[in-house]
């Protein structure tokens, strides 16, 4: 995202916040009787767009301790910095030239030890300390100023088309060297700083392991073109991290801080807040909607935020279920055949009733798609539920109908019983396993590729009897 002074994007994907006294290079939030620091507004609008501060007084007291650590072996040890952690699922870090530093608390969870956080936190400083930001600002203006004088003073729109479809590309280029720019630096500053060096390149390593996981469960990658468009290769990045720690010192050197670490983040909540609807396998759980939902065998959901959205088959189907405000006199039918979906053409609708509540079924057709429509009243909401196939198929218009069928009020106790999953810690006994431990994950999707990636493990590579890993649990 962007906001007017410019961010430093980097990283992509019961706890209260009681931060240790300030220090003179980690700025707690000012009171409220303050005058507000530079930066202020973007601030708050940055934090309100990713599900606002995530409060936990460990793994802020730990961050803004490595940040004291970072800043005086870092190139501009005068700048006061801010450490947020983000409500966020997502694996991010980033920073606005105004020291504020951000990152998620998905972030949190995948990292696995003090050095790799302190690469990741170094890397954002060296974005503050190199003037990235404002560097690219100032190209994007001067490029945009340019296109100007070719439309409104040289009155040449097609030098101005191919002016901004190469400038394009020059800025994206300019943003991936930037990073690989403060990755080389920030490994430098961790160094200097006592870390271990390779840390970053852990880092970078899960990262790439957590994004290709995503992609083979079938996540939705809306975001993933516009980051690979002005980030490098997670590969490429890695690569580079090994050699520029390589000739600063060799493996085994440096501080690692792996218990301090899994301290600070024990109980860290994982996953997406389930005030916003939360998912278990096929199960969907909308506990402020207080609906629940089971989806078809073989799909992959992913939780929007908008919609609960799902695949199957490789992308041969596709399964959308969200909400909308209608008129209560408004009949479900007539709603079906509105033509909600662009370019598609309502075939046939029928009106029905599901689990006692006013609905509808129906079936439209695109070009190249098929699509099964549902529609359920709760209320004042409807519920709308689409699986899209490439064939009409009585088979999987059944499994629809049976989907459809599945969404219900759940009972006060169903939405009591939903809670958060967390990160929990558990020491390893001689006959524990990668999959004696992933068989204790409160994830049923990909558990034992989840626990490997969490914990920093290869395939094939055993656990360490005595040594505590990270599982996600409720």
């Amino acid at each position: 995202m962007s906001v007017a002074l410019g961010l430093g994007g980097c990283v992509i994907n019961p706890n209260s916040r009681e931060g240790p006294d300030t220090t003179p290079v980690v700025s707690p939030a000012p009171p409220a009787a303050t005058t507000a620091r530079p930066g202020e507004r973007e601030h708050r609008r940055l934090v309100a767009s990713f599900g606002g501060v995530y409060r936990s007084p460990a793994a802020q007291r730990l961050a803004e301790d490595v940040v004291s650590r970072l800043v005086p072996a870092s190139d501009r040890p005068d700048i006061n910095y801010r450490v947020t952690i983000l409500d966020s699922p997502l694996v991010n870090a980033f920073a606005l030239p105004t020291g504020n530093i951000y990152v998620t608390r998905g972030l949190l969870t995948l990292a696995n030890d003090t050095s790799e956080l302190a690469g990741v936190l170094a890397h954002e400083m060296a974005h503050v300390t190199a003037n990235h930001a404002l560097a690219r600002d100032e190209l994007e203006k001067r490029s945009d100023l340019i296109s100007k004088v070719n439309t409104h003073v040289l009155k040449d729109p097609e030098a101005d088309k191919t002016f901004r479809s190469n400038v394009q590309g020059t800025i994206a280029g300019f943003s991936r060297e930037q990073e690989l720019e403060a990755d080389r630096i920030g490994i430098r500053t961790s160094a200097r700083a006592g870390y271990d060096p390779y840390g970053a390149a852990r880092f970078l390593e899960a990262l790439d392991a957590s994004t290709r996981l995503g992609r083979a469960g079938g996540q939705q990658q809306g975001t993933a073109a516009s980051f690979m468009a002005t980030h490098p290769g997670t590969q490429q990045r890695v690569s580079q991290a090994v050699r520029a720690a390589r000739e600063i010192a060799p493996p085994g050197t440096g501080s690692r801080d792996r218990q301090t670490y899994l301290a600070a983040i024990d109980g860290i909540s994982w996953g997406e807040d389930p005030g916003n609807g939360q998912v278990r396998g096929r199960v969907f759980r909308h506990p402020l909607l207080g609906i629940t939902f089971t989806a078809p065998e073989g799909f992959a959901l992913d939780n929007s935020g908008q919609a609960l959205l799902g695949v199957a088959n490789g992308g041969e189907l596709a399964l959308r279920l969200d909400a909308v405000e209608l008129d209560t006199a408004a009949p479900l039918d007539k709603f079906l055949a509105s033509g909600w979906i662009n370019g598609v053409t309502t075939e046939s609708t029928t009106l029905t009733t599901i689990n006692g509540q006013p609905a509808a079924v129906g079936v439209a057709r695109g070009q190249e798609w098929v699509f099964y429509l549902g529609a359920i009243r709760i209320d004042k909401t409807v519920f709308r539920l689409v699986i899209a196939t490439r064939q009409p198929d009585p088979a999987i218009q059944n499994m629809f109908l049976t989907s459809l069928e599945s969404l219900r009020r759940m009972t006060p106790a169903e939405v009591r019983a939903i809670r958060p999953l967390r990160i929990r810690l558990v020491t390893a006994s001689p006959t524990d396993t990668p999959e004696t431990l992933a068989a204790q994950m409160a994830i049923s999707s990909m558990a034992l590729e989840r626990f490997r990636i969490l914990n920093g493990l290869r395939q094939g590579q055993s656990l360490t009897p005595g040594e505590r890993y990270k599982v996600v649990s409720e």
